[in-house]
């Protein structure tokens, strides 16, 4: 067990018009801190739209977590503070980075009715709609090259969330990828076969679990 950390803030978005290249789309990218209570069930957040369901959403990945010291990061490299939900995340935590987490950590938030367990499951990839939503073309690149991708969380006990709510960080076994590695793997990464059989052994989301299996089978030849 780590030191227990806390939840910073807790975000949804509502549908939003956003032109991404040259069509216009509604995402719910465009998150806000929420104050008080928000209830958190098997495939989402209470009140956060999820438009683009193909890349985002569902059981393996119901909320989307970004860290304190990767906000801190973006403080430094655009000059200015950001604030909670701008990179589209549902949960912003004390401590920790994101790249370091691994498939199968369980973060377990301490709310005033009962648990709330959540389990790392991948990374985000960054894509056009997070470029148009920061109204910047290369932040996609930009992004990606910082290494820092958040991760995707699946419930494991649904409840309710709050921001200053504890969180107890319980890590995965020994072994398992991490959101870094596998983050690489849209990026030029080119892990051996064992390498990769060895991630599929871990509760990866099922998109990535294709693309690992892809790479995978490639590898093998």
């Amino acid at each position: 067990m780590t030191p227990t950390l806390k939840l910073d803030a807790v975000c949804v978005g509502q549908p939003t018009a956003l032109r991404v290249g040259k069509r216009d789309d509604i995402s719910g990218i465009d998150k806000h801190p929420v104050p008080g209570r928000v209830t958190v069930g098997p495939a989402r957040l209470d009140g956060d739209h999820i438009d683009n369901r193909k890349h985002h959403g569902g059981p393996d990945q119901a909320a989307y977590l970004y860290t304190a010291p990767d906000y801190d990061h973006w403080t430094q490299a655009l000059g200015e503070p950001l604030r909670p939900g701008t990179l589209g995340e549902n949960l912003v935590l004390s401590g920790l980075e994101s790249a370091q987490l691994r498939v199968g950590d369980r973060l377990t938030v301490h709310a005033p009715d009962g648990d709330v367990v959540f389990e790392v499951t991948a990374p985000r990839i960054p894509c056009a709609t997070l470029a148009a939503h920061m109204g910047d073309g290369t932040f996609a690149k930009q992004f990606a090259q910082a290494r820092r991708p958040g991760a995707y969380l699946r419930v494991l006990q649904p409840g309710t969330v709050g921001a200053g709510d504890p969180v107890t960080f319980t890590p995965a076994g020994d072994g398992a990828p991490t959101i870094g590695e596998l983050f690489d793997l849209w990026f030029g990464a080119k892990p051996g076969a064992a390498t990769l059989e060895g991630y599929l052994r871990w509760p990866l989301a099922a998109r990535l679990r294709k693309h690992v299996q892809e790479h995978l089978d490639d590898a093998r030849g």
